[in-house]
């Protein structure tokens, strides 16, 4: 093994240093100035190379620019005394494997060298396989597979697609692939999400507007449906769009026109429609909020991407791709991550799906503190025996269900911890567990009337009595419900939409 450089104008500094080492069986070789170590660097390399920042006659970071120049994979290690962020930033701007703040503990400051050495002997990927071209999607399991394998039969196809999915799987990066892949890959691909633009103004974005029909239309616009001519209009989050509004999309599909808003000449509209929802559409059309004959316009092909979680092979898969373009994005060598961590990582559910595991990767390019990304390195709420907030925020809402009345009449008392009948707060008539008994009787008559969806419809009315409950009890404040339940802001105002629980 080569010996590990050690500048520093500090005698007693590399005496320190060189001892400890020697003690670890590790080489060393120092140098009192950055002018003799970039001569040495000349003719030969280090394993490692750990270096002061501020020297007499050059910088550590002036070195640090150096070995980055010539010798892209060695880890340096900064040193300093003075511990301030403009140090610590710079060090990490120049590529630097870690920062070790004066005074350190030697003991640690040896385990950060081995683990450098460590770092140095694995393979550092060359500019080339990180420049590779970048698929447009990943995946070996077989839903993903079987994912490819309609996307390549659609290739000569321009029907109308719906892709269904949970948040974060990826529904447009499929739209894209589906538009890439067809006759109208020429055309141009308009993507809206429906869910984002308020409902006074989603008609005019979809459908565009004439000048004059209403206050503030000063010119004539033109719509995302003649935006996307000849091309592909991917409509997102469909499952939350106005009920007046999917009657003029129907009315789009069926005739193959539509008019501006205030106008009275019918435009023709020649585009490919894929829409995407993570919502239960057929519930919803139960419900009576999403139109039936709509969703079979749009029920033509019907392709729903996994949740990460049923494709946990893939994870370690991802976790590289999004490293490597993370790092690419940031100029920077890209991290990589070791076996155990793989493992941990393909374990969790990631609730956020294929987005939280990219939004991972972002952290790891820019937080983690060396090149081999450790289980300790990563965020504290992904690390063992840590509850996530999905994980707390389901136990929060569990307990809260223990205080619902599934049936009319529940009145058994509850249970404190043990199994023993606990006190009802005064004036409060808290049910027990009787509510699971009741949910149970529930269950089984819907399976014998062969209800459909049996799980998503007796979801939906758990979450909308804790909602109610909440909001009667806080007299309408959401963002005291919200905290009460222990869930977010966002997430109530949307529920509070989806369950139809408006007063």
């Amino acid at each position: 093994m080569k010996p590990i450089w050690i500048v520093d104008d500090d005698e007693s500094i590399r005496w320190v240093l060189e001892k400890a080492l020697a003690r670890d069986n590790l080489p060393t070789r120092s140098f009192a100035n950055v002018r003799d170590a970039c001569s040495a660097l000349e003719h030969d390399s280090p394993q490692v190379l750990v270096s002061d920042i501020r020297m007499p006659g050059g910088s550590g970071l002036d070195l640090l620019q150096v070995v980055r120049d010539r010798l892209p994979g060695l880890p340096v290690i900064i040193m300093t005394a003075f511990s301030d962020l403009d140090s610590a930033v710079s060090a990490f701007q120049g590529g630097a494997f870690e920062y070790l703040a004066k005074p350190f503990d030697v003991d640690r400051a040896v385990e950060l060298i081995r683990r450098a050495v460590d770092e140095s002997m694995l393979h550092v990927p060359t500019v080339d396989e990180r420049s590779a071209d970048t698929p447009e999607m990943l995946g070996q399991a077989s839903a993903m597979q079987d994912m490819f394998r309609a996307i390549g039969r659609l290739s000569h196809s321009v029907a109308t697609v719906l892709v269904t999915g949970e948040s974060g799987t990826g529904k447009e990066l499929v739209a894209r692939a589906l538009h890439r892949h067809s006759p109208r890959a020429g055309g141009p691909f308009i993507a809206l999400n429906t869910a984002a633009i308020p409902q006074d103004l989603l008609e005019s974005e979809l459908f565009g507007h004439e000048r004059g029909a209403f206050t503030g239309a000063q010119a004539q616009r033109i719509g995302r449906f003649e935006q996307a001519e000849n091309g592909t209009l991917f409509l997102d989050e469909i499952g939350d769009m106005p009920f007046d509004l999917q009657t003029r999309l129907l009315r789009v599909l069926s005739d193959g026109q539509f008019y501006r808003v205030g106008g009275h000449q019918p435009v023709r509209a020649n585009v490919r429609v894929i829409a995407a929802t993570h919502q239960n559409l057929d519930a919803r059309v139960r419900q009576g909020k999403f139109r039936e004959d709509l969703f079979h316009r749009l029920n033509v092909i019907r392709l729903r991407l996994p949740a990460l979680r049923e494709r946990s092979e893939d994870i370690p898969l991802l976790t590289r791709h999004f490293l490597q373009k993370s790092a690419r994005e940031l100029g920077v060598e890209p991290k990589r991550v070791s076996d155990a961590t793989l493992a941990h990582l393909a374990s969790l559910p990631f609730p956020g799906n294929v987005r939280q595991l990219e939004n991972l990767a972002n952290w790891l390019t820019v937080m983690a503190p060396a090149q081999t990304v450790e289980i300790k390195d990563l965020p504290p709420d992904l690390l063992p025996g840590h509850r996530s907030v999905f994980e707390m925020n389901a136990a929060q809402t569990l307990e809260a269900g223990r205080n619902l009345h599934i049936e009319e009449g529940a009145d058994a008392p509850p249970l404190a911890p043990g199994g023993h009948t606990a006190p009802s707060s005064p004036g409060v008539t808290v049910p027990g567990a009787g509510w699971e008994s009741g949910l149970r009787s529930e269950v089984a008559r819907l399976l014998r009337e062969n209800s459909a969806d049996v799980m998503a419809a007796l979801a939906q009315r758990f979450e909308a009595a804790i909602i109610r409950e909440a909001l009667e009890f806080t007299r309408g404040r959401k963002v005291e419900a919200a905290e009460r339940l222990g869930i977010g802001r966002n997430t109530i105002t949307r529920k509070i939409q989806e369950l139809d629980l408006e007063p």
